[in-house]
């Protein structure tokens, strides 16, 4: 009975480890490094064609895409975010869905497939302050907060990292 009891255990923890673990994918000669859900490379969008998508959406709309661009930087405690490069300056805040899966700490400036979906948030004049209040940011730079800002941001379910 024992036997058993170790043998499911095992399994568990096989079955849970594989669902974070990351996957070699040889796709049309490029290797990969899977994160989150299965995804192909193929129909990624450019950066650029993301980035005038952003332009023509309001902060109710979202739209599920997947485009193929490059890591701006990466959170450096979990790896739980990224900003990836929209071109002419602009970049999107990735977040990975439910927390389910992180990236390498030192993807930075690594090509990358994203899939997901795309919106616009619009951070507020108070939460902005705050922010900033939680940085230690001095009271003139606190202050000289008066408006609201619009970020783009996605949420990725699924990440193919180039090697």
């Amino acid at each position: 009975m024992r036997k058993i009891v170790y043998v499911l255990v095992a399994l568990i923890l096989v079955v849970s480890c594989n669902k974070k673990a990351e996957v070699k994918m040889n796709t049309t000669s490029s290797t990969y490094v899977k994160f989150g859900d299965t995804i192909s490379p193929d129909s990624a969008i450019t950066k650029e064609a993301l980035l005038l998508k952003y332009l023509s959406l309001k902060t109710v709309d979202t739209l599920e895409v997947k485009v193929k661009s490059k890591i701006v930087d990466v959170c450096q405690k979990k790896g739980c975010w990224m900003n990836l490069d929209l071109g002419s300056g602009k970049t999107a805040l990735v977040r990975f869905k439910d927390y389910g899966f992180f990236i390498p700490k030192n993807a930075s400036n690594s090509e990358v497939i994203v899939h997901g979906k795309a919106f616009v948030e619009v951070t507020s004049i108070n939460d902005l302050k705050e922010y900033a209040k939680d940085a230690g940011k001095s009271k003139d730079a606190i202050d000289s907060i008066v408006a609201p800002e619009t970020n783009y941001a996605f949420l990725a379910d699924g990440v193919l990292i180039k090697k």
